[in-house]
């Protein structure tokens, strides 16, 4: 076995930063619903998110043996500093995002960053065509329509055997299944995304000769990303949650149980199969079906889109970025630092840009604050599917006023309060 060397040690170093990133970008994937509806406050839910993150990257390495054997030809001529370059792309897109709110696809971002770095450096040769479109992209495309058809009958169906109750005595019960769900959903998201970094990190070991190709994540790499993941969940993406907690719909306690059983249920589907989906795309999508399945219920379409936009644009995106990258990184050592010299600027000005309007745990629920959307009618695609589907009549759990982080009852959906 080789000895680890410095290019190698630095793409380690800049797999965990992305770990890192991933964290935080995807914190609102499982405690968004719970932190807007007030069922947990939100030091607390992304605590209890970063610790099952921590767990889940424990339990499966399915996900990675697609990242490391899978998407990219490991026996193609890859070198550690295309993985680099592609590493540097993901990240820079990633706090892009994270600085618009938008809850983009960090795994996405990896593969669209890995996918640009290794066609400019390696060519189609390196890149695993077919694995692409039948583990990435299908996946992609069906796994945030198959949560949200999935989150909108569980919606329907909650409110209509509900609809005899109090909704007083119901709110408890579904504030306890918000959190269990979005414990869940964490767990979830553990064994998928951190896996991600796993895949990278021992990607870049076969390159550089340290460990023969088809080989498992040693137990340190499992151990560094899980911890990397862990650290940036507990922080919190707040700008994402406030877009995925308030800016799509209005969530209530019933909605948010559905929305998260529905994301946790094909999140852990796909990974026990190895497909490495996007658990943003999957919540999103169980976020707005939810939204759509409570009856009055309004899904901000605009919100929406830019979303979905900015889906569609982070392959290419990170691609071009990560190219630019491997271009420079080919030129031998003084390509590598000038690669990383800039990066640093870019998330150093992306940090400084995002202090001029922070948001953070004391603001995230106010939705009057800068990357809140505004309150919006009801759009043409949801009247439509209201009209031929309505949800059953009956009371509507109104949201829990027992948390400072909840939004007070009665209150308009642009407004809401500070935890």
């Amino acid at each position: 076995m080789e000895h680890i060397t410095l290019l190698i040690g630095i793409v380690i170093v800049t797999a965990l930063v992305f770990d890192f990133t991933n964290g935080f970008h995807d914190t609102a994937n499982a405690m968004a619903t719970t932190i807007s509806t007030g069922a947990l406050s939100p030091r607390i839910a992304v605590a209890m998110s970063a610790a099952l993150n921590l767990v889940g990257a424990f339990l499966s390495v399915e996900v990675a043996k697609t990242i490391s054997g899978g998407i990219i030809d490991e026996g193609a001529g890859i070198q550690p500093e295309v993985i680099f370059a592609g590493l540097v792309g993901a990240i820079v897109w990633n706090l892009l995002t994270w600085l618009a709110g938008l809850p983009s696809s960090s795994s996405h971002a990896l593969f669209g960053g890995l996918i640009g770095a290794t066609l400019v450096s390696v060519g189609m040769d390196g890149v695993n065509s077919d694995k692409i479109v039948m583990k990435v992209l299908i996946p992609a495309v069906a796994a945030p329509v198959v949560a949200g058809v999935a989150a909108l009958v569980a919606t329907r169906l909650t409110y209509r055997l509900a609809r005899d109750r109090d909704p007083q005595d119901t709110a408890k019960g579904y504030r306890a299944g918000q959190i269990a769900s979005a414990a869940l959903v964490s767990l979830a998201h553990g064994t998928n995304d951190a896996q991600k970094t796993m895949g990278v990190i021992t990607l870049a070991l076969i390159t550089g000769g340290v460990i023969v190709p088809d080989s498992d994540p040693p137990l340190w790499v499992i151990v560094a990303a899980g911890l990397a993941i862990a650290l940036g969940t507990y922080l919190g993406g707040w700008r994402i949650i406030r877009t995925m907690g308030k800016g799509i719909t209005d969530i209530q306690p019933p909605q948010g149980f559905a929305a998260q059983t529905g994301a946790a249920t094909v999140i852990l589907a796909s990974s026990h199969i190895g497909f490495a989906l996007s658990t943003t795309q999957v919540c999103s999508g169980a976020v707005m079906g939810a939204g759509v399945g409570r009856k009055g219920g309004v899904v901000r379409w605009s919100t929406a889109g830019r979303m979905v936009l900015a889906w569609v644009l982070t392959l290419p995106a990170a691609g071009l970025v990560a190219g630019g990258a491997a271009l420079l990184a080919d030129q031998g050592d003084w390509g590598v630092t000038t690669v990383a010299v800039l990066a640093v600027a870019a998330c150093a000005a992306i940090w400084a840009a995002s202090r001029r309007k922070p948001v953070d745990h004391t603001n995230v629920n106010d939705s009057t604050d800068a990357g809140a959307a505004p309150a919006e009618p009801v759009g043409v695609v949801t009247a439509a599917l209201q009209s031929v589907a309505p949800p059953p009549a009956g009371p509507v759990a109104p949201a829990p006023v027992s948390s400072p982080s909840a939004t007070p009852a009665g209150a308009s959906a642009a407004t809401g309060s500070t935890s």
